[in-house]
């Protein structure tokens, strides 16, 4: 299905030099952030005290987040759990807080400002377990970006496999210095969020490849970078219809989803729109200058007998 198609090709690769260069300068004011900031690790990683509490009418958070801040308990995230009478708490590990004296504390507040709130569970997540997860999600991007690079090693070339991966690690850096540099909260399930965009991203970039090497086989008097700006070209219909649908069901969670999918949709909503940034105008430049040819993808470039060089009968 297309919504247009458009007559003549984009010269995007004309602009590879300079969205390369904007693509750097990003990529390492990421770096920065992450390495002068750091992130924002939520209780998920650092460890800390998780309580869930129903209310007899729906909840105010607003209300709740005042009063346990006149606690003085530090960083408290307040959100909503299932229903809008049930109210996940979770305050981060600080110094030697004990964490039935930390439950106690919040439940007197609480019932304090509304006496029919109850206590479902509370749970404690150590450092240990905290330092765990985090190293076990560490160890799931690399695993991911490990075979994503082998899959399209196997499936194209590794000079497409090389340039995918570098692109898909562009999106990853740059969702992860967005929030090293806001100070967003980066819990697990914005990993979930990370993990999900790579898969996202690297379909945009199959889709493209797959375009380019048939051009490669088929455009044989044409030069690469027009070969290469044919692909986007053809393939942007069903870019911009792909890119649209998903935004809006990520927009719906990101604005409507409430605080529990709030920076999973941020995570999912950075990553796609760069994943369309990288997919067309990072990936596709860096094959240039990898030196991607046709004799790569076609063993006899000889036309055979009654068909010229292009494919076409003579």
């Amino acid at each position: 299905m297309e919504f247009f198609r458009l007559k003549k090709d984009i010269p995007f690769m004309r602009y590879g030099k300079v969205t390369t260069a904007i693509s750097l300068l990003t990529f390492f004011f990421a770096i920065w952030a992450l390495v002068h900031n750091g992130l924002n690790l939520g209780v998920d990683f650092t460890g800390g005290t998780v309580l869930e509490v129903d209310y007899p009418q729906a909840a105010q958070l607003d209300v709740i987040r005042t009063t346990l801040e006149k606690t003085g308990l530090p960083e408290v995230s307040v959100q909503t759990f299932g229903t809008t009478r049930d109210v996940l708490i979770r305050l981060p590990l600080k110094g030697n807080t004990n964490s039935a004296k930390t439950s106690d504390t919040v439940m007197a507040a609480l019932k304090a400002q509304d006496p029919g709130v109850t206590l479902k569970r509370v749970d404690f997540v150590g450092p240990q377990v905290g330092k765990e997860l985090y190293d076990n999600g560490a160890l799931a991007l690399v695993v991911v970006a490990i075979g994503i690079l082998i899959y399209l090693a196997i499936r194209f070339e590794w000079r497409f496999a090389l340039a995918a991966i570098i692109a898909n690690v562009h999106d990853v850096v740059i969702i992860l210095g967005c929030f090293a540099f806001f100070q967003w909260e980066f819990t697990l399930t914005v990993l979930a969020g990370v993990l999900a965009v790579l898969g996202y991203s690297v379909n945009e970039s199959v889709v493209v490849f797959d375009r380019i090497r048939e051009n490669l086989r088929k455009m044989r008097k044409t030069s690469i970078p027009d070969i290469i700006d044919s692909a986007i070209t053809t393939t942007m219909s069903r870019t911009i219809i792909t890119h649209a649908m998903t935004q809006m069901m990520v927009l719906s969670m990101l604005f409507l989803g409430g605080e529990a999918l709030h920076n999973f949709a941020l995570a999912l909503t950075i990553g796609i729109l760069f994943g369309i940034y990288s997919s067309v105008l990072v990936a596709s430049p860096l094959l240039l200058m990898f030196g991607v040819k046709r004799e790569h993808f076609i063993k006899d470039t000889k036309p055979k007998e009654g068909v010229s060089s292009d494919g076409a009968q003579v």
